[in-house]
């Protein structure tokens, strides 16, 4: 975490690393939903982790983060959306 966003941003160190476990779980629990054919709940659970892991990106001023999170999310809606 960069150290300058505990100064310009009180509380977002916590709040960031709440979300990154909090997004990490869920797209684990994703994985298996998908193992166990558990559709459509992986994807809704997927898209979660994905927009989860996008906020820890702002969070951060990550730009890495967000773009690989945001590709990811378009993808996952584009295939989402052809059923």
């Amino acid at each position: 975490m960069p150290s300058d966003l505990a100064v310009a941003m009180p509380g977002a160190g916590r709040l960031a690393f709440a979300v990154k476990w909090a997004a990490s779980i869920i797209q684990i629990t994703g994985y298996t939903a998908t193992a166990f054919g558990w559709t459509p709940w992986n994807l809704y659970l997927f898209l979660v982790g994905v927009l989860g892991w996008f906020v820890v990106g702002v969070l951060w001023n990550d730009r890495a983060i967000m773009l690989i999170h945001l590709v990811a999310l378009g993808a996952m809606l584009a295939g989402m959306s052809r059923g």
